[in-house]
């Protein structure tokens, strides 16, 4: 089980927080789903560096916080803290350059030693409202 946990920190560490996207094969499996708070569902690695690349054009220093985590392989669930600085259209807000944080929960699935699913749940409300406050 400790390839999970591992797994789960190289998915927030490294692919996101450092935004590269070379280490995609070694994380995620082939036939790899994801359904994030801000989009739809994303299939594979190239849907996933989609998404990924989204949200790094959007929010700069763009960081994920594992809160919690909890392994019962072959699932893992994290709660998180996302945040980043708003640089360009995000959720149909123009840039602030003021940085935003939400929190959010994700559960992972689990295909031997690699991810095969994650499904995110963000506060997107607590999100939103922000954004509104910081274009006043």
């Amino acid at each position: 089980m400790n390839f999970i946990r591992q797994q789960v920190e190289k998915f927030y560490r490294v692919l996101w927080d450092e935004h590269d996207k070379s280490a995609i094969p070694g994380v995620l499996a082939q036939d790899f789903i994801f359904r994030g708070s801000l989009g739809d569902e994303k299939r594979g690695h190239a849907g996933f560096a989609e998404y990924l690349d989204m949200v790094h054009n959007a929010l700069g220093d763009y960081r994920c916080t594992i809160n919690d985590l909890v392994i019962e392989a072959p699932k893992a669930f994290a709660r998180m803290t996302f945040s980043g600085i708003h640089k360009s259209t995000f959720m149909g807000f123009a840039p602030t350059g003021k940085r935003v944080s939400w929190t959010g929960c994700a559960l992972f699935t689990f295909t031997g030693e690699k991810i095969s699913g994650v499904w995110v749940l963000g506060d997107l409300h607590g999100l939103e409202r922000q954004l509104k406050q910081n274009e006043a």
